[in-house]
């Protein structure tokens, strides 16, 4: 997809500061909708299907944290919440509700246009294609990972992943063995350094345990390693039962 074709949907209830960002926006060569309303705002997301949505956290009507629950299991493309507040917790229910990335306002439009392509390539596919030499698809036992397809399955079934949580469980599986650092991982996914307190990837860690099979309190296939970060254990992913997998995906 081209970038001229992007379509932005911006939830925010600050006009000026949405027809600001619009502005902007589509002066690098963006499409850009604004909805005001947040009781309107999940309807128009799962009819619309924008290419990424711009989520404000707090809105009259419903608010974003709201909305993200309401659309995420109907809407596949990536959602950047925006927030004024710093409190880590917003951060991490925004996160938990399956926001794909955040920003606190106020914010350069240098760094939120940043932040709009690198989601946006990703989606596409840019990122994982960076390395000619790296695999396309990943199975372990019953756990098939497919890079161009960007979709994971669990036997049988579709494993239902936003963007963000399917590239940290690419990046970690296609490292199968290697300890990496929080600093590491982030910042090959959002090409920023880590600042030492962001909670990102461990809240998509944690999200990311039980839809693979694996168990969020002692867990085998993603393990924490204390001081030093995380760590995919191919091992105890090839030991998931592998008899349900779709034949697609079988040797």
């Amino acid at each position: 997809m081209e970038q001229e074709a992007w379509q932005i949907l911006i939830v925010e209830d600050d006009q000026r500061l949405a027809q600001l960002t619009r502005e902007y926006l589509e002066g690098n060569g963006l499409r850009v909708a604004i909805e005001a309303d947040g009781a309107r705002a999940a309807a128009r997301i799962l009819t619309e299907q924008p290419d990424l949505v711009m989520l404000d956290l707090m809105l009259p009507g419903e608010d974003g944290l709201s909305i993200c629950r309401k659309v995420r299991g109907g809407y596949k493309g990536p959602i950047l919440m925006l927030t004024a507040r710093t409190d880590d917790m917003d951060q991490v229910l925004g996160l938990e509700m399956g926001a794909d990335d955040y920003v606190c306002k106020p914010v350069r439009p240098r760094v939120l246009l940043a932040r709009i392509r690198a989601l946006l390539r990703r989606r596409e596919g840019g990122e994982s294609e960076r390395d000619e030499g790296q695999p396309r698809r990943l199975q372990f036992g019953a756990l098939a990972i497919d890079s161009a397809m960007r979709e994971a399955w669990l036997g049988e079934q579709g494993i239902e992943l936003t963007s963000a949580e399917f590239d940290l469980l690419w990046l970690l599986a296609v490292n199968a063995g290697r300890i990496l650092s929080r600093e590491e991982i982030f910042n090959s996914l959002r090409g920023i350094e880590y600042d030492g307190q962001d909670r990102s990837i461990d809240v998509r860690i944690s999200r990311i345990r039980p839809k693979i099979g694996d168990d969020p309190m002692h867990p085998r296939m993603i393990k924490t390693v204390r001081s030093k970060g995380y760590l995919f254990v191919a091992e105890a992913a090839e030991a998931l039962p592998f008899a349900d997998a779709p034949p697609l995906l079988r040797d």
